[in-house]
């Protein structure tokens, strides 16, 4: 009996990409369904009654919700290309970084992106303070779990292709020559083929964050 997959996500969310990476990195077929989060359909709302968000992986008519659990999920159904060591100590550490993307790193670098003013330094503070914890845990390694890429990678890739979308739009600078180790690893990870083919187009990016910013943003 084939196995159906399907993956409800959003074309620029960066939760839905980690995820289409992990299941390429499996050589997993899928079906993928984009959702407009303002007109939520029937299904994302039946898979996912609880959050109502994406994404959401289907298996076998079975959905699984929220992005580090169906990457672990992935991980233990197929076997293949494992994204999570076998090593207890090793994937605690994996999954310590992920969440610190989650739950520090990327809501603190989002602050820079949304707020203004005082609320917007002490964003940047923050951010700059994160990252430097990440810079220091890349030190002598190629990829986070050291020689190629696991979960901690894919959580932060979003990196790779959307940090520099923020620059561009707020005129600022986050990533530079301070953490030369992080800039190294966004490289490497960017010249991936699995992962490069699949970033969101750049331009589209462009004309979504720049509507977000306006948001956030109005003109006085």
């Amino acid at each position: 009996m084939a196995e159906e997959v399907k993956l409800f996500k959003t074309w620029s969310t960066p939760f839905g990409l980690r995820v289409v990476w992990a299941l390429k990195l499996k050589g997993i077929q899928y079906d993928a369904i984009d959702e407009d989060l303002s007109n939520k359909s029937a299904l994302l709302l039946q898979y996912n009654p609880v959050y109502k968000k994406v994404p959401v992986l289907v298996h076998n008519g079975k959905p699984i919700s929220e992005s580090l659990v169906i990457l672990e999920y992935i991980d233990e159904t197929w076997k293949q290309n494992p994204i999570l060591p076998q090593d207890p100590l090793e994937k605690a550490r994996e999954r310590f970084w992920a969440k610190f993307n989650d739950e520090k790193l990327l809501p603190s670098i989002w602050g820079v992106f949304t707020k203004e003013g005082k609320e917007r330094e002490e964003a940047i503070a923050d951010s700059l303070e994160n990252l430097q914890f990440v810079e220091e845990e890349l030190t002598g390694k190629k990829f986070f779990g050291g020689e190629k890429i696991g979960l901690a990678d894919l959580v932060f890739g979003w990196l790779a292709y959307l940090i520099c979308v923020f620059e561009e739009v707020t005129g600022l600078k986050i990533i530079d020559e301070r953490f030369p180790l992080l800039l190294a690893w966004i490289q490497e990870f960017s010249e991936l083929p699995i992962i490069k083919d699949n970033f969101p187009p750049h331009d589209k990016l462009i004309i979504r964050y720049q509507a977000f910013y306006e948001k956030y943003h109005p003109a006085k």
